[in-house]
């Protein structure tokens, strides 16, 4: 007697129905992926992220439609070099973008080194740019269509003007070829402004005026600016309570508010293009608000930073994300969402997709930091190690005094808290400041300042060995040149 073939029939069937939500992810379109990437913009700068002070909207509407991450970070807190690192997935170190690309720091990644945007468009995306870019080589990091250029700091450049910007991402948005696109969109907000003197030359040297931050009295088209008292605005512990800092914050913010109001028109584009709903959105900064004390420095003001992403098909809008990712993550994570197969070893980041609508994920509870240089006289390599709890700083020339990026060292906020003679630089001394040890250890539950050194004391040797192995381990992983500085010191 044959046997029935229902048994199998239904076997088959339940082998069809468990892979159909499978099936059906892998028939979806290929999302749309734009990446808004700001300039010079902080974590405390952010309705979204708990400032009830700067006016945000757009910015906080995307958060509440998407995922706000809590604990993300750059890799090295300098325009160029993190950059890289967004468009590579290899620490600087490892790309070769050790600082700044313009003038006469003239650094750029290596020839093979291959971004994605290339890579993004070898996988059949069409790739678009607009405003500052700000790395090297173009083969590297090569798009398909330039919408604007400039360079960088540019008082003229259309990265001031973020409507303008949205705006002619038109031909992008509305084409007709159906291809998924990845549109790089790169202000130049909030970054710090060079003034114009009679003579053409640009400077950072506003004292005793505040730098505008791009602010100007003619404002921007189709901008409605936002302006702010200097005695409403928050004071980060980083920064002196002074007048000179408040009113330079005070520009600060009105630039981020100025940005917000181009995302959100780039936003009510997507919408009305119907490119919405199968669009990623990543909103996120290069690295630290351009104050001494954040900027070009892996203190937690430099390189822990908003991140806000929207992924369609999300289940869970205003989720919050506690994962610990790093701008190393952000190109592998956007080649997994895109279905561009990759080789692990390319990247020294990893795919955080799993994270994206707030899922609870482990193994994602530390990250590591590589700076260099800034400018090209600015040679101060750092690496480190940061965990939930604690973070670990190796200053591998720390011999050298700090040293200062030109629109910092120019900067009101500084000059007025030297300039008297005064010692303290916020919570930290001026003389600390400037003359770091080899080894900065700091609990960041009891000391989220990162103000008390633990190095070299007793009780924290357990602890400062492990951090010291695991960065060692981390600098072999990623061909970091600087490894050699160990066999020797």
């Amino acid at each position: 007697m044959l046997a029935s073939p229902l048994p199998r029939l239904l076997c088959a069937l339940l082998l069809i129905g468990a892979a159909f939500p499978a099936i059906l992810r892998a028939a979806a379109p290929r999302p749309n992926i734009v990446m808004i990437v700001a300039d010079d913009h902080g974590l405390d700068a952010l309705g979204c992220y708990g400032n009830p002070v700067i006016k945000t909207p757009h910015l906080d509407a995307l958060a509440a439609d998407g995922t706000r991450f809590t604990h993300a970070f750059c890799t090295t807190a300098s325009c160029s070099p993190s950059r890289s690192v967004i468009l590579s997935g290899q620490h600087n170190h490892r790309n070769g973008m050790y600082g700044l690309q313009h003038d006469d720091h003239h650094f750029q990644s290596f020839d093979r080194v291959k971004g994605l945007p290339v890579l993004l468009g070898e996988a059949g995306y069409r790739t678009a740019r607009i405003g500052k870019f700000h790395v090297a080589p173009e083969s590297a990091y090569a798009f398909h269509t330039v919408l604007s250029g400039g360079a960088a700091n540019d008082p003229a450049t259309i990265g001031r003007s973020p409507v303008e910007m949205a705006e002619r991402t038109r031909e992008v948005l509305e084409s007709k070829d159906t291809r998924p696109f990845f549109l790089y969109f790169a202000s130049d907000d909030p970054h710090r402004a060079n003034a114009v003197l009679p003579s053409g030359k640009p400077t950072f040297d506003t004292y005793p005026q505040p730098n505008s931050f791009g602010n100007r009295p003619a404002g921007y088209p189709r901008i409605d600016p936002v302006r702010y008292r200097p005695a409403d605005v928050r004071v980060p512990a980083y920064l002196p309570d002074t007048p000179a800092s408040r009113a330079e914050l005070a520009e600060y913010y009105q630039a981020v508010s100025r940005l917000d109001q181009g995302v959100g028109r780039l936003i009510a584009l997507l919408k009305a293009a119907g490119q919405y709903e199968n669009t990623l959105i990543l909103y996120l900064s290069d690295n630290g608000a351009a104050f001494p004390g954040a900027k070009t420095t892996l203190y937690d003001p430099g390189m822990r930073l908003p991140l806000i992403v929207r992924a369609p098909g999300r289940q869970h809008p205003g989720a919050v994300q506690a994962a610990m990712v790093s701008w190393a993550d952000l190109t592998p994570t956007l080649l997994d969402l895109a279905g561009v197969p990759t080789d692990r070893a390319q990247f020294d980041g990893r795919s955080f997709r799993a994270a994206l609508d707030g899922a609870a994920v482990s193994g994602w509870d530390s990250v590591f930091a590589s700076h260099t240089l800034h400018e090209v006289t600015m040679y101060y390599p750092m690496r480190v190690i940061r965990t939930r709890q604690h973070k670990l700083i190796v200053n591998l020339a720390s011999e050298l005094p700090y040293p200062f990026a030109l629109d910092l060292i120019k900067s009101p906020t500084w000059i007025s808290a030297t300039a008297s003679g005064g010692k303290l630089y916020g919570r930290r001394t001026i003389e600390k400041f400037l003359h770091r040890p080899r080894l900065e250890l700091y609990d960041l539950d009891r000391d989220p300042d990162e103000i008390t050194n633990l190095a070299d004391t007793p009780a924290h040797a357990a602890l400062q060995a492990d951090l010291l192995s695991r960065l060692k381990e981390f600098q072999t992983a990623t061909k970091d040149p600087w490894f050699h500085l160990w066999s020797y010191r």
